[in-house]
């Protein structure tokens, strides 16, 4: 549960399933469900590809999730990514992920959870989670996930004192690896890199602090 002085967590869970009331459904109501017995406010909504998404910034935390169908996370929230507003009522947002497939874990790594991350790189991802079919009713595994998803945000909502955006510095060596890159992508980078800094506590960016980010939750 919340303490007097920590920020209760809004949290809304984003889904897509071709199916209701099926396992995707129960495993979203037990997320949810562990979600609010910590204290959070935790709302749901299925995800369409053309929807009005200015709702999300109502929430500091998003709970994007689908199954995985011949190679591909479900088709309305990767178009809910693509072809609505949601991205841009994400940016900046507190992101957890979750995917349930069939397959190896290690390929839904490589695989499937990219196909939401590409499009989530001025966020901080709390947590990532691939659930197989067998796991949907295992509550253990469900409430792994859950506390990942309550510690990130309790770290994330922390004062850091001390530090301040505007003295963030780069070395040169850090400023000639973003250099090589297309202008265009290069923005993209230094913008998450700021965001990424500012919730970690950096105040300098490095090759060291790249490195860093790209095999962090980052998602670089």
């Amino acid at each position: 549960m919340t303490t007097d002085n920590e920020r209760q967590m809004r949290a809304i869970i984003l889904y897509d399933s071709r199916s209701t009331g099926g396992s995707t459904d129960r495993l979203i109501d037990s997320i949810g469900q562990q979600l609010a017995e910590t204290g959070a406010y935790v709302e749901k909504a299925r995800c369409k590809a053309t929807a009005d998404y200015s709702f999300v910034s109502e929430f500091d935390v998003v709970i994007l999730g689908a199954p995985v169908y011949y190679l591909v996370v479900s088709s309305q929230l990767l178009g809910a990514l693509v072809q609505s507003n949601l991205k841009r009522y994400l940016r900046n947002k507190n992101i957890a992920l979750f995917v349930t497939c069939g397959s190896p874990e290690p390929m839904a790594q490589t695989l499937y959870l990219p196909q939401l991350k590409i499009h989530l790189i001025r966020n901080r991802i709390l947590a990532e989670k691939v659930i197989a079919p067998h796991q949907i009713d295992d509550e253990e595994i469900i409430a792994d996930f859950v506390d990942e998803i309550d510690e990130g945000f309790r770290r994330s909502s922390r004062p850091r004192t001390g530090f301040r955006t505007e003295k963030l510095q780069w070395s040169s060596e850090a400023l000639e690896i973003i250099g090589q890159m297309p202008p265009f992508f290069a923005d993209k980078i230094k913008a998450a890199l700021s965001v990424y800094a500012e919730k970690n506590g950096i105040t300098c960016i490095t090759p060291e602090v790249l490195d860093v980010a790209r095999s962090s939750s980052m998602g670089m």
